[in-house]
């Protein structure tokens, strides 16, 4: 189980970089793999992970240690703060209001809808 600092419309989610690892992981091996985040973090503007914005963090996390130059001058650096998980590696999403399962476009419309009451608005 991870958390989720951005879910698109489809279920992709964004999260710490490491993220989409795990979940490969755990789809090659048969374990579930889910998402807990608030209803906040789901933006159905987004249609897809490959719209996320990621953060890139600055160059010298990775080229400096200690305040000391570890890498050749002049090297290439991504740093991304997050990555992106593909809804098809995610068993469902847990959200405040209930979980969302697969396909996750309706699942996820009913999950930041107004909760039912006596119920969860995004059981299916």
């Amino acid at each position: 189980m991870v958390g989720a600092d951005r879910i698109a419309a489809n279920g992709d989610t964004a999260n710490k970089i490491g993220t989409y690892t795990i979940s490969v992981l755990a789809r090659e091996h048969g374990v579930p793999f889910y998402v807990a985040a608030p209803v906040s973090t789901i933006d159905l503007s987004i249609p897809d992970g490959s719209h996320i914005p990621i953060e890139e963090r600055d160059e010298t996390e990775v080229t400096h240690l200690g305040g000391r130059r570890v890498a050749p001058l002049g090297i290439r650096v991504r740093n991304p703060a997050f990555d992106v998980t593909p809804a098809r590696n995610i068993t469902a999403i847990i959200t405040d209001r209930g979980v969302a399962r697969p396909p996750y476009g309706r699942s996820l419309e009913l999950a930041i809808a107004e909760p039912h009451p006596g119920g969860t608005a995004c059981a299916p």
